[in-house]
């Protein structure tokens, strides 16, 4: 089952980091569906026995994304805005930068940009429609929260539903976030990896393939 094995992979994963904070599982506004990302999420914070923490789109965004959101165990919710404004303040704040003129969230913007406009060019020339609009702005929630996250915690645990990433997915956009250095690749938990160390021997994301 995906659920217990992401739940193993953390507790492994926090076990090796020696994290001793308390955990608080975020998710992105996902409806409740019967599979699916909202469904392992309830699973994995009920075995954790964590609560959880939710991030939605503004209504000037996207209205329905808050409306539709699974609030089960839910503690905190916060919107996108103010997770940016949060990593900008937190990254100007370490970066000794508090100009605004390059700010984190504008580098993970034009990052973002520039990776759908290098996936179209690839897109077109497979034949495919171009992306639809709406994968810049899933994007852009997916990494700003964990970068936000990242920042004001210390440390994030983001955890891989899948090994099946799809090259065109939203959650294909984690790379950005590393490239950007906003989050480590020791901060990041694959599927088979972190299952292949559990037979061989914080704030927490859940990313799922869409």
């Amino acid at each position: 089952m995906v659920a217990s094995q992401i739940v193993a992979n953390l507790r492994t994963h926090w076990e090796e980091r020696n994290v001793t904070k308390p955990p608080i599982l975020i998710t992105q506004g996902d409806p409740l569906t019967e599979k699916g990302i909202s469904a392992i999420t309830r699973i994995v914070a009920e075995e954790l026995g964590v609560k959880r923490c939710l991030i939605c789109l503004d209504a000037d965004i996207d209205p329905e994304h808050a409306q539709l959101a699974d609030r089960h165990q839910v503690v905190y919710e916060l919107r996108y805005s103010q997770l940016v404004e949060i990593l900008d303040e937190a990254t100007a704040t370490c970066d000794g930068d508090e100009s605004g003129d390059e700010t984190a969230s504008k580098k993970l913007t034009e990052s973002i940009d520039n990776r759908i406009v290098s996936m179209n060019q690839k897109r077109r020339g497979l034949g495919k429609e171009e992306l639809a609009d709406w994968y810049r702005q899933y994007a852009l929630l997916q990494e700003v929260t964990k970068a936000a996250f990242k920042a004001i915690a210390g440390e994030v645990s983001v955890a891989h539903a899948t090994d099946d990433i799809a090259e065109f997915s939203v959650t294909s956009f984690y790379e950005v976030g590393l490239e950007l250095g906003l989050i480590q690749d020791a901060d990041m938990i694959y599927f088979s990896d972190a299952a292949s160390e559990t037979e061989g021997g914080n704030s927490t994301e859940l990313q799922y393939p869409f």
